[in-house]
């Protein structure tokens, strides 16, 4: 072996060293940007399972618990619009019942309560300031105490006028509104709170599918920038290849031994991974579903493949 080697010209072992060397840098570089391959479609997966994750949430939690307070909010607001409507049937009449008693009719039973209450209140400041005497004090509180009893004939008269029936289901119906107002207002803030998660997700699944978006476009890359350092390693490699046979032909009769399959193992997973994520992209397209950039990608090579 030694006489072989003595006979091979400086020139061709340089030569030979040199390709050895390019070998070995564009497998590293192949095999380095593999890694960098294989850790894109690593974080795509994670970003998808988070996608998914929070969409389950987005739709399964946040959305029907907004649409079941918005469902009680409509009901409510339906119910609303029913005692509005009693509410302005209840004031029509009470309009109808003081344009009769404007009219002359019944005035009595419509005296003011408070033109009763004024008078009694004018007779009491006039004893507290008023210098009277005896007998006009006198005269003046037994004027508050006539008037003190019109006043409660006239009350316990007015429990059983129209216009005191129509005026406590005024008041009846208008506590009612009060409080459907008050639930309407929690019902619709529990609403508007379900929503605003659901807005946040969505807003998260967003930014989490323009980093996807950006990691899938440094993957085509990547993966192009590795297709082509695997394609100098072959050059390099049919080239050693040849001179080893050149060599051995020259200066050896033995059988030149056979070279090593210039795939590695790394490349072998790559290829199956490869191969998932095609299966899974053509049965997200029979089902009708978007492809994101990567998955379209892996389909349009299939297919270039197999037209080749």
């Amino acid at each position: 072996m030694s006489r072989v080697n003595a006979n091979i010209p400086q020139t061709s072992k340089n030569s030979f060293r040199e390709l050895q060397l390019q070998i070995e840098e564009f497998r590293q570089k192949r095999d380095d940007l593999n890694k960098k391959t294989k850790d894109y479609i690593n974080k795509l997966q994670t970003i998808d399972i988070k996608i998914d994750k929070d969409l389950t949430i987005a739709k399964q939690d946040y959305k029907k618990k907004r649409d079941y307070w918005n469902n009680k909010v409509k009901k409510l607001k339906d119910k609303k619009n029913e005692y509005k409507e009693i509410l302005d049937k209840f004031l029509e009449e009470k309009k109808k019942i003081l344009e009769k008693s404007r009219k002359g009719r019944d005035t009595k039973n419509y005296v003011s309560v408070r033109q009763i209450e004024k008078k009694i209140d004018n007779l009491e400041r006039r004893i507290e300031i008023e210098n009277l005497e005896i007998i006009e004090e006198n005269a003046m509180v037994d004027k508050i105490r006539d008037l003190a009893k019109i006043k409660l004939d006239f009350l316990a008269e007015q429990q059983n006028s129209d216009f005191f029936k129509i005026e406590r289901k005024i008041q009846i119906v208008k506590i009612n509104l009060n409080k459907i107002y008050e639930q309407l207002n929690k019902w619709s803030s529990k609403s508007q709170d379900y929503h605003t998660k659901m807005l946040e997700i969505y807003q998260t699944v967003n930014e989490l599918r323009e980093e996807k978006k950006a990691l899938e476009e440094n993957l085509i890359e990547n993966k192009k920038a590795a297709d082509a350092y695997h394609e100098k390693f072959l050059r390099v490699m049919n080239k050693r290849r040849k001179e080893s046979k050149g060599k051995q032909s020259t200066y050896s009769p033995q059988k030149p031994r056979q070279s090593k399959k210039p795939y590695s193992h790394r490349n072998n997973e790559l290829e199956k991974l490869k191969q998932v994520k095609l299966a899974a992209a053509l049965e997200k397209q029979k089902a009708g579903r978007k492809l994101d950039l990567y998955e379209a990608r892996l389909i349009l090579e299939s297919s270039k493949e197999y037209n080749a």
